[in-house]
């Protein structure tokens, strides 16, 4: 008889390396697929967010972005859901080691794999617009232009606010009225209360989370970053006896992993939007049922200093007349700017955020 903690291992870790197998195994299929179709961008994107022209950019990036096919979050998304049914029918055949072995349950796994699907599904609708030509067929083609006329080669920033936020306030009302969490934990103060203000707050915090995103920008730095992350909330699900959460954390890492695998330079594909904003959503749901949200700008330092240098950036460029802070933004092209190779870059935010990833942890453990 192995006892319930060991057990609980045994599961956390075959579940990750069931995530890492699968979403290797299906890579060799993805891949053909993205380059038979050339799902890359046809151009390499010219101005920044805040205006003017992205020379550092270009000098490092012009060659993959349109070359290398985006669509690489497929691997991540598609397995935890995909282990989780498998396991969730094979534990109905009344077998005691797949009963043990499901980690699919409503008060800790349901809300993130939903917002793991719908966000996923809206970043590959983005990365669909932005790769895929307009069809021959003529009534296709002109359907294909008029939905071309508003999402201007894909789905505008507005539009994926607007539907990131609509994930954030069905994720928040499931929160509050279903599972009934009204307060926040924080490390030092203990609980605070917020009431029907989580709902605002949950959105608030998925849209900052998702604002991390940009950090996909070079090769093998976002897969390393979320693997981190993931990781620690994973430890922290795991030290608070959320089996089945910390279980569908380390799937998801095994499918990180995977992904990486095949995105260290030079990448075979990028992770794309599909990934990004799978990943962004799904951590602010997982921060929130650990009650560790005030911990996420520690374990995603990585995703606050991306984001945070863009806003400065652009911030600087619209009250300083067009001056810049830093020689680009996200800050990794900063530093690439600067004289670090792509490689030195990723590397040393990896140790950025695995050291952050601990601090959190060791935070929010000892509240």
């Amino acid at each position: 008889m192995i006892p319930l903690l060991s057990f609980s291992v045994i599961k956390i870790a075959l579940m990750a390396s069931a995530g890492f197998l699968f979403a290797v195994l299906l890579t060799p299929w993805l891949t053909s697929l993205l380059y038979t179709y050339k799902l890359w961008r046809k151009s390499v994107r010219s101005n920044g967010m805040g205006g003017g022209k992205l020379p550092i950019f270009h000098k490092f990036h012009h060659e993959g972005e349109v070359k290398t096919p985006r669509f690489g979050g497929v691997l991540v998304w598609v397995t935890p859901p995909f282990l989780a049914v498998l396991f969730f029918l094979l534990a109905k055949t009344g077998n005691p080691w797949f009963e043990d072995l499901n980690f699919l349950s409503r008060s800790q796994t349901w809300l993130p794999l939903a917002t793991l699907a719908a966000a996923s599904a809206v970043g590959f609708l983005d990365d669909m617009l932005q790769v895929v030509s307009a069809p021959a067929n003529r009534v296709l083609r002109s359907l294909w232009e008029n939905i071309s006329r508003y999402t201007a080669g894909g789905l505008s920033l507005k539009l994926r606010i607007a539907l990131v936020s609509l994930i954030g306030l069905t994720g928040a009302w499931w929160f509050f009225y279903k599972l009934g969490w009204d307060t926040i934990f924080v490390p030092g103060v203990g609980d605070v209360f917020l009431g029907w203000l989580m709902i605002p707050f949950f959105v608030v915090v998925m849209l900052a989370t998702y604002s991390g995103g940009v950090i996909d920008g070079i090769d093998g730095l976002s897969g390393g970053a979320f693997a981190s992350i993931f990781t620690a909330y994973g430890l922290i699900a795991f030290a608070q006896e959320q089996v089945d959460l910390a279980t569908f954390c380390f799937a998801l890492v095994g499918a990180i992993l995977a992904f990486l695998w095949f995105n260290i330079p030079p990448a075979r594909f990028y992770m794309g939007e599909t990934g990004i904003l799978g990943l962004t959503a799904t951590l602010t749901v997982v921060a929130f049922l650990t009650d560790s949200v005030a911990v996420l700008p520690i374990i995603g330092i990585l995703l606050v200093m991306e984001s945070g240098s863009v806003i400065v950036q652009v911030a600087s460029k619209k009250l300083r007349r067009g001056k810049k802070v830093f020689l680009a933004a996200p800050i990794h092209h900063h530093f690439e700017g600067k004289g670090w190779s792509p490689a030195k870059v990723t590397m040393r935010f990896w140790i950025v955020g695995i050291v952050a990833a601990f601090v959190g942890v060791a935070i929010r453990l000892l509240g």
